[in-house]
């Protein structure tokens, strides 16, 4: 949410009669319309490098085109009923009124949360005024569709291997609908916990917390992959899953930085933070792995890098850099004990198969950086961005700050866990979850009818008696190009 309003200096720029509205500024408009590009960035074509590159090589277009789609999918579910849900007028406490946001009228006048007046306890005197920030409805709608699309996005590494795309693609608008609506509305929109005291600066619980949450529910009931892929699920290009890394780590300046709804001074400290905590929880992973396994993974530094850049999230603007540290430390070590460890003795984490480890790497991750913001949250941080006065962590005097961050992530757990559940049953009802198993045998080719490298063996078979390169739904034989040999 925003900061506190401040006096906009009179330029020409602002002047009536220029087509510039008086309220307009233009810093926090750029700002704003530039983080909200970052985060698309991290999306598309950050996760859909990234997904493509880190699983097997026959789904590299299912795993990217799983990303791609529930981008699109948000986007126009967003505007023509999501947005309203999330952050316009109250329906319920944990709901907003549904509505579209496709007119001139509404895109064109000054950004505004509603419901996010906020009063004194049992009082009908203001305590902080209803967040207004200094650009243009277009601008937060914007803002704030990015942040929907990643969510499912990250969900979706559960289920990467097996779950079918007609699902998928019924699955992503029931999702966000009754699902991210309510977390977004409860906790940034105005609704009950955020009115309550709830910290979240830019997603720990309404992003991370939720998508791994889900993530590992969907995976459920979808069902686990062929066990030869759950056995050995190598990436087919390290090289380019850093890149797609990279993407993830940068963008995150506008995950982070932009979340003031301000370019003002916490948004360059949010930045920061993002940074010093993710940098740490990389090294922390890296560490571990040499320690306990004698190697250096490269896969390991970029679950190392999602922990730490998920931890600081739910406080990057309102902990100090020393807190960051913390953090970092904390994001590196915890989550890598659960998946390395706690993973391979639980009988339910092993039974449930969670492609890409979402649980760990942003369910775990988001309830220690919200529970940490709980206790490093700074007293003179707080007033900047949050409604409640005197707010501050428990490591400065508030204890019941910790309690509200329990609390908040215990909603946000609950409700994913049943609505996640009640939408697989009932997409269910109309397509199967996963996909056949002959399916599963060849990937790609036999779901798109494409591959993403032109070599041949993986999800193929090859006929010695005929010379010839077949999938096993294929029924005539497609020879291998000359010098292609295979290995026996």
């Amino acid at each position: 949410m925003a900061g506190l309003p401040y006096n906009v200096t009179m330029t020409p720029g602002y002047q009536p009669g220029t087509g510039i509205p008086e309220w307009l500024n233009k810093g926090d408009n750029a700002w704003q319309m530039v983080a909200a590009t970052l985060v698309g960035l991290q999306s598309v074509p950050g996760l859909v490098i990234l997904y493509g590159s880190i699983v097997k090589k026959k789904w590299a277009v299912n795993s990217a085109f799983m990303a791609l789609y529930a981008f699109a999918a948000v986007w126009l579910c967003w505007v023509i009923w999501g947005y309203q849900m999330s952050f316009g007028q109250k329906l319920v406490p944990f709901w907003g009124k549904a509505g579209h946001s496709l007119n001139q009228g509404l895109l064109l006048s000054q950004a505004g949360l509603p419901a996010t007046t906020h009063y004194f306890h049992n009082s009908d005197v203001v305590e902080t005024v209803e967040i207004t920030p200094f650009y243009p409805m277009a601008s937060m709608v914007y803002f704030q569709c990015v942040f929907a699309a990643i969510t499912l996005i990250l969900l979706a590494g559960s289920l990467l291997g097996r779950m079918n795309f007609k699902a998928w693609m019924l699955f992503v608008p029931l999702w966000l609908t009754f699902s991210y609506t309510i977390g977004a509305f409860s906790i940034w929109g105005g609704g009950f916990l955020f009115h309550w005291g709830v910290i979240d600066y830019s997603g720990g619980y309404v992003i991370h917390l939720s998508s791994g949450v889900a993530g590992f529910t969907a995976a459920y009931w979808v069902g686990p992959r062929l066990t030869k892929d759950r056995e050995r699920f190598p990436p087919n290009n390290v090289l380019l899953m850093l890149t797609g890394a990279g993407i993830l780590w940068m963008g995150w300046a506008g995950f982070n930085g932009g979340d003031p709804y301000s370019a003002n001074v916490d948004s360059s400290i949010a930045v920061l933070n993002t940074n010093i905590c993710a940098a740490t929880s990389l090294l922390v992973w890296t560490c571990l792995d040499v320690i306990f396994f004698k190697k250096p993974s490269v896969i390991g530094a970029v679950q190392g890098m999602i922990t730490g850049l998920v931890c600081i999230t739910p406080g990057a603007g309102l902990v100090q850099g020393w807190a960051a540290i913390l953090m970092g430390m904390i994001s590196g070590s915890i989550p890598w004990f659960t998946m390395m460890v706690v993973h391979k003795r639980s009988r339910l984490l092993q039974q449930v198969d969670d492609t890409l480890g979402v649980f760990h790497t942003h369910a775990v991750a988001g309830f220690l950086g919200g529970a940490t913001t709980g206790l490093f949250a700074h007293p003179d941080l707080c007033p900047m961005f949050l409604p409640v006065t005197n707010s501050r962590g428990a490591f400065y005097g508030n204890g019941m700050q910790l309690v509200k961050q329990v609390v908040g992530a215990l909603f946000i757990i609950s409700w994913n866990v049943v609505v996640t559940s009640l939408v697989c049953l009932v997409v269910r009802l109309v397509v199967p979850l996963r996909m056949p198993d002959d399916e599963l045998a060849i990937g790609d080719d036999a779901v798109h009818g494409e591959e993403a490298y032109a070599l041949w063996g993986d999800g193929e078979k090859y006929d010695s008696t005929k010379h010839g390169w077949y999938s096993d739904n294929d029924t005539q034989h497609n020879k291998a190009p000359s010098g292609v040999t295979q290995n026996v």
